[in-house]
């Protein structure tokens, strides 16, 4: 059974700091930031459910280069030399297609936090 995640394209887009993620006719444009302080990492996530790590600071960062783990995930180099989180094919779609209340989410976790984004 193949896997209905997988994007039909990957296009590293270095001047606007965004990942292209194609999947058939629909396209989705995840900024690096975004992409970076979703990290599925252990940095980010911790280790457990209410570790999580509050990811600061991060509203330049820029991804460096992008590999292939096998089939079934992505590894970002980004350029605050995080490169620890492997991307899966699922992860990145339920990123993407949700991208709206991911970030959100991390917004309203920083303005709790008292940090205001330099964007």
């Amino acid at each position: 059974m193949a896997n209905t995640n997988f994007p039909t394209g990957i296009t590293l887009h270095k001047q606007s700091k965004t990942l292209e993620l194609a999947y058939d006719d629909v396209s989705y444009h995840l900024p690096a930031e975004y992409l970076r302080v979703h990290s599925p990492s252990a940095e980010v996530r911790g280790h457990g459910v209410g570790q999580e790590v509050l990811q600061l600071n991060k509203e330049h960062v820029a991804i460096n280069q992008l590999e292939p783990t096998g089939n079934y995930a992505l590894k970002i180099y980004f350029d605050d030399g995080h490169d620890s989180g492997l991307f899966t094919w699922d992860y990145l779609y339920d990123l993407a297609t949700n991208q709206e209340i991911h970030w959100q989410n991390y917004l309203n976790r920083l303005e709790k936090a008292g940090y205001q984004r330099q964007g």
